[in-house]
């Protein structure tokens, strides 16, 4: 199981959502053990300057930006909307 570590920006917009679903939970855990995520989060990786990262959909408009750093780490960036990301 790979260690999960966050960024500051990540606490920062995990403190503005408050709770979440059991399907952010999903998320992490299926992240952290290395297994694939079901259809539905649409995950994907990113290109341009995130090019190394990967994001994927814990709502239709929440948005988890996320990458895993070697073989033991899971860095969780970013959490929010598309507009809250710039997207």
């Amino acid at each position: 199981m790979r260690t999960i570590e966050w960024t500051t920006a990540f606490k920062r917009d995990f403190k503005r959502h408050g709770s979440f679903e059991a399907a952010f939970i999903e998320v992490l855990w299926k992240l952290a053990n290395d297994e694939m995520l079901p259809q539905r989060f649409c995950d994907h990786p990113l290109n341009g300057e995130w090019k190394d990262f990967r994001d994927c959909h814990i709502k239709p408009d929440l948005v988890l930006i996320y990458r895993k750093v070697g073989n033991d780490t899971l860095q969780l960036v970013r959490l929010g909307s598309h507009s809250e990301l710039g997207w």
